[in-house]
């Protein structure tokens, strides 16, 4: 699950910050005054979103942000004059906040986390019995159908897409229906 960490030197400010984004609907938000706090909280976790300040207690933003693991993005909070001097590439928003600007930015920043997870997941390797059953289809496509061994790879393929299935589950039905014809 996502987490939001709100750093700014003054705490109450981290905590309106962490209340505005619980009403409306975040569920792991925490406040801090320190970098080093933040990034204790953030070790915790295995994505999310890191709030912060320009300049806090301990370190600036871009130490922070340098300090962050790899599934962690930073959105700089400041006046319009310290995000202009910001560096490029941190997303930021201007003070005083808008609730609709720091919600939708939230929002954004932890579905593109979460897309950015689900790509980074490597597929699980087939058994052995299922590597079987995709090599036992094709053999059988081969022989009965007079296809290449790529085309019924990708005869295998392709009929999973259609169907909404995995291919070992698609070589499964291609053997079952083969062999109740024979």
């Amino acid at each position: 699950m996502s987490v939001v960490v709100v750093v700014l030197p003054k705490l109450d400010d981290a905590k309106k910050i962490r209340k505005i984004l619980i009403s409306h609907g975040f569920s792991q938000v925490f406040a801090c005054a320190s970098a080093s706090l933040a990034l204790q909280e953030v070790s915790q976790h295995s994505h999310g979103l890191v709030i912060s300040g320009y300049k806090l207690k301990d370190m600036y933003y871009r130490d922070l942000a340098e300090s962050l693991p790899k599934h962690f993005e930073l959105v700089l909070l400041g006046s319009a004059g310290m995000i202009s001097s910001a560096e490029s590439g941190i997303l930021s928003l201007t003070t005083p906040l808008k609730v609709y600007d720091l919600v939708n930015t939230a929002e954004m920043v932890l579905r593109q986390m979460e897309w950015k997870l689900k790509k980074d997941k490597k597929p699980k390797r087939r058994s052995e019995r299922e590597e079987n059953y995709i090599r036992n289809a094709k053999n059988l496509l081969m022989e009965r159908n007079h296809l290449t061994e790529e085309e019924a790879h990708r005869y295998i393929q392709k009929s999973s897409m259609d169907n909404a299935t995995n291919m070992v589950e698609t070589a499964q039905m291609i053997l079952t229906l083969l062999f109740e014809e024979g």
